[in-house]
């Protein structure tokens, strides 16, 4: 909440626009560029757990935050952000108010800022009358962050570079849409930090789809974070118990497929305290896509 800015009240019936998760269902460092910037293989899959966001179009060009992230100014909050440089870009004379509702935690791997700014720009395009294509869109949210352009495109991909090159996954090669129960430990992890450790691995060789499709992949940051957060090596250990557990992006958050979602209740019960837990299903297609068509 920012300032003395009331919070806006929802009119019954609004809808908001979804801002999903993701998992990053394998993570391979493959070198570092001269910029320091790491290049990187990945397979980003999205979530049915959103944070809602809410927009009003303003006649008078203000964007204000009506309520956001706990502890993120709004100077630094993403979907204030990402309407600022799209209004500069457009040349607009629209504003917004946003009102975000957050479920998606922070510093968790799980792309909560990403998909929020990204969201924003999908939805103003549409609420601003702009029509702006998908890549310029996501060009423009490449500024925001590395992940902005996955959801931006709101289909399961293939990524490389920094995580900016995208091969959306046709329907053969996308992964299962199948349940996952996502531990979050009670620890902050910096992804800077983790980059810049001079134990990580960098010099993985290159994979194709094919060769994820058939091993699985792994996360190269896996033991740089367990090394230096015990709670994540705590919650990977205890999650092991139920199947292959795995890291998403830098973490903190681990994640296992399970069969059901009643099985995934049944695991959550048994959840040692130092941990939130949240039952998902895998989606390829964005929810964000979907609330287009009915916008």
């Amino acid at each position: 909440m920012s300032g003395s800015e009331p919070t806006r009240k929802v009119v019954p019936g609004e809808r908001p626009w979804p801002a999903p998760a993701k998992l990053n269902l394998f993570l391979h460092i493959i070198g570092r560029r001269p910029d320091g910037y790491h290049e990187l293989q990945t397979c980003f899959q999205f979530v049915d757990l959103c944070d809602d966001i809410y927009l009003r179009v303003r006649l008078d060009g203000k964007i204000r935050r009506l309520r956001g992230a706990e502890g993120v100014s709004e100077d630094s909050d993403l979907c204030v952000r990402a309407a600022h440089v799209l209004q500069t870009a457009a040349n607009c004379n629209l504003g917004v108010d946003i009102d975000v509702v957050k479920r998606i935690p922070m510093g968790a791997g799980l792309g909560g800022g990403s998909s929020d700014a990204a969201t924003c720009l999908v939805a103003l395009n549409r609420l601003w009358g702009l029509d702006w294509t998908d890549n310029r869109l996501a060009a423009l949210g490449l500024t925001l962050g590395a992940d902005v352009p996955v959801f931006v495109h709101g289909r399961a991909a293939w990524a490389e570079g920094v995580g900016e090159r995208l091969t959306p996954l046709e329907p053969q090669f996308a992964p299962r849409e199948d349940n996952y129960l996502i531990l979050k430990p009670k620890v902050f992890v910096s992804t800077a930090e983790v980059f810049q450790d001079p134990e990580l691995t960098r010099n993985s060789p290159p994979i194709t789809i094919h060769g994820f499709l058939a091993s699985g992949g792994r996360n190269d940051c896996l033991d740089v974070v367990r090394r230096r957060y015990p709670e994540v090596a705590r919650a990977l250990d205890w999650l092991s118990f139920y199947g292959h557990a795995r890291l998403t992006g830098t973490g903190a958050c681990v994640f296992v497929n399970i069969e059901s979602l009643d099985r995934g209740r049944e695991i959550v019960r048994k959840l040692p305290p130092a941990s939130d837990a949240f039952l998902v299903r895998g989606l390829n297609v964005s929810p964000l896509l979907e609330r287009l068509t009915a916008a």
